[in-house]
């Protein structure tokens, strides 16, 4: 019989009898203890000292997550992450970063998370900090420069050629990649790499997961770093023409694109808007 010991506070303790409530077979309540249980597979005696104790012919299933959690917390990662992809105006950003273990203790009490969730004045003071302790690439395509791609490609093919070209950045830059690569999915692997086909230097070994902001740091401070240079570029754009632009796609958008040109002309929207979105039809140009 195997055995299995854990420290949990007591809150843990709870929860786990909470999750296992339907399998429990037995409980009893012996000295020292906040309970015993027995299920199927094993005997759990959680201490109230916060000991827990596993017993059982297997315990692996206790494993996976605890190993999963502790690389996602002590390896080396590499993430990326874009904005500006779902917004009329404005430039389309892709940033990547690498988060060593001792930028990770720097940044552990910053409270960095997808910069969906960050709002934009502490955006602005986190990203500063990223920079100094990790190295990153970021790469900036401006609405003239955008507009020219999609004429040969579409969003999901120059995403793949902007994460794949920020990562060859780090490795020219000096930085060796980390073995925990990771982006937010936004395609399938296989296709992904299917539009990277033919281009000289493709970074291989890639993690592609949902919600990655939320789960590696490195991926969290990508997504900081490119909203960051997402709102410097805004707001030169919004300098240059002294006009304040609406972020999004939706009516006040519409609204404000023909505002800018009546002010500007139509032939300026070629350099601060997305021209093969919806808007553009909307705003009459």
């Amino acid at each position: 019989m195997a055995t299995l010991t854990k420290n949990m506070t007591k809150e843990e303790i709870f929860q786990l009898k909470n999750r296992l409530s339907s399998f429990i077979l037995k409980e009893s309540t012996p000295q020292y203890t906040y309970y015993q249980i027995k299920t199927k597979e094993c005997t759990i005696t959680a201490y109230t000292s916060g000991k827990v104790v596993f017993q059982g012919a297997d315990l692996s299933w206790l494993e996976p997550e605890e190993k999963t959690q502790n690389q996602k917390e002590s390896q080396d990662q590499a993430g990326s992450d874009e904005v500006g992809t779902g917004d009329y105006f404005g430039p389309v950003v892709v940033a990547s970063c690498i988060v060593t273990k001792e930028a990770r203790e720097k940044l552990s009490h910053l409270g960095i998370q997808d910069s969906k969730q960050v709002d934009d004045t502490k955006i602005r003071k986190l990203a500063p900090i990223i920079k100094e302790v990790c190295p990153h690439s970021i790469l900036i395509v401006p609405n003239s420069k955008y507009n020219d791609m999609h004429d040969s490609c579409n969003m999901v093919d120059m995403k793949c050629r902007l994460h794949n070209q920020a990562y060859v950045n780090l490795v020219h830059k000096g930085y060796p990649l980390p073995k925990q690569i990771v982006i937010d999915q936004f395609v399938q692997e296989k296709s992904y790499y299917r539009y990277l086909q033919g281009f000289p230097e493709v970074i291989r070994g890639i993690t592609f997961e949902t919600k990655a902001e939320n789960k590696y740091l490195a991926v969290a401070c990508a997504s900081i770093l490119a909203r960051n240079a997402f709102l410097e570029t805004w707001d030169l754009m919004e300098e240059k023409y002294d006009f304040k632009f609406e972020k999004g796609a939706g009516s006040k958008v519409d609204a404000c694109g023909k505002e800018f040109v009546k002010k500007f002309g139509k032939e300026k929207l070629y350099q601060v808007a997305k021209l093969h979105f919806k808007n553009t039809q909307k705003i009459g140009v």
